[in-house]
């Protein structure tokens, strides 16, 4: 297949993984990826143990179809071979310390004043304005900071991180997205321009549910497990062989729900009537269903649900999660070229077709004669 980005050019110059994660998106959907790396390399290579030949996972995970090569950003002819390169480029990837490109004359302003048809992506901790903009920041730091934080777990508990990098690999998403618009505002005006992106701003943009509750009722959201506590029943279950979480959506699907439990007055009774009244009456409504699901095993309450039409699922570890299957047939996961792993590739496809990992994540510097000749050698 010919890939969308075909013959567009990357920069990136990022490390860890909100960046990254823009250009493995963008270099996934055909783009030619050039990778700057320190000397030593990325940062987030060593995150680790385990390793896959002396690379972290947390690397190899974000880091396919891109080339690489080392730049010594200390050296001034390194800076002024870059700064040549990047007047090569459609698209230019940037995380790095607030401030320290600017340093340089690699900021967004003297780029795009030098390059007008460049497309300069930067992404911030904590965006570009505000008292807070030159700060740094990691996943944890801005999921405490933007309430996210606070919204994870039950009211039984202390604040949990959510267990994935939500916001880093949300804003390297974002950062992409930004960049495919004014690739295509740039069609139209032959410029280019600057797309931002944080870390905050997108945790705050996935509380937007939250937040307009909590702008309509002055009531901060209460925290919940597995569910909402908007609609009832919404949630994950325990039953004698392992969880299940069950989705009542609306006073339809309650019916079918009471039903299948053997309760089916429930829906007549004024409690349970609609969800508003359900969610009023929770805490009896839960506990009921609780001990009516803890008498059967999960794979029976899951054909019982199915057959009747009640949206439920089993909650699966990782392992059961990616062997599904649904899972499978998606295909998702991707065998690495010329490598004995695989790594997930892009949730989207084109025509039918989910765009290939091409290339493996690169070694750092692995580029380097092919790029910058051969009077710097290999890595």
């Amino acid at each position: 297949m010919t890939l969308p980005l075909t013959g567009i050019r990357v920069v990136e110059i990022a490390q860890n993984l909100a960046g990254p994660v823009a250009g493995e998106i963008l270099g996934t959907l055909g783009a030619d990826v050039v990778k700057i790396e320190r000397p030593e390399g990325d940062d987030a290579r060593r995150w680790g143990p385990p390793f896959w030949n002396g690379t972290s996972p947390g690397f190899l995970a974000v880091n396919a179809n891109k080339r690489s090569i080392t730049v010594d950003l200390k050296d001034r002819e390194s800076v002024r071979w870059l700064t040549d390169f990047i007047g090569e480029a459609d698209i230019l990837v940037q995380n790095l310390r607030p401030g320290s490109l600017e340093e340089l004359g690699l900021g967004a302003h003297a780029l795009i004043a030098r390059y007008p048809r460049l497309i300069y992506c930067s992404v911030w901790g904590f965006g570009r304005f505000g008292p807070l903009k030159m700060r740094p920041a990691y996943e944890p730091i801005v999921q405490a900071f933007s309430g996210l934080m606070m919204m994870n777990g039950d009211d039984d508990t202390s604040p949990r991180r959510i267990g994935t990098s939500v916001l880093d690999f949300g804003t390297g998403t974002w950062t992409a997205l930004g960049a495919l618009a004014a690739l295509v505002r740039r069609a139209e005006t032959g410029r280019g321009g600057v797309v931002d992106t944080s870390l905050l701003e997108t945790g705050l943009a996935w509380q937007k549910a939250h937040f307009a509750s909590f702008r309509v009722s002055g009531q901060v959201p209460e925290r919940h497990r597995t569910g909402a506590h908007r609609v009832v029943p919404f949630q994950g279950f325990e039953t004698r062989t392992g969880p299940i979480i069950i989705a009542a959506g609306n006073d339809r699907l309650f019916v079918k729900l009471a039903g299948v439990l053997g309760h089916p007055g429930w829906p007549a009774d004024e409690r349970f009537a609609t969800n508003a009244a359900r969610v009023t009456n929770a805490p009896a409504l839960l506990a009921a269903i609780g001990e009516i699901l803890l008498t059967r095993s999960k794979g029976e309450w899951i054909d019982l649900l199915e057959a009747a039409g009640v949206p439920c699922a089993p909650i699966n570890t990782l392992p059961l999660a990616v062997s599904e299957p649904q899972a499978v047939a998606s295909g998702m996961i991707q065998a690495v070229p010329g490598d004995d792993y695989e790594l997930m590739g892009l949730p989207i496809a084109f025509d039918g077709v989910r765009p290939p990992i091409r290339l493996a994540p690169p070694r750092a510097g692995e580029h380097n004669a092919e790029i910058l000749g051969p009077q710097k050698g290999e890595p």
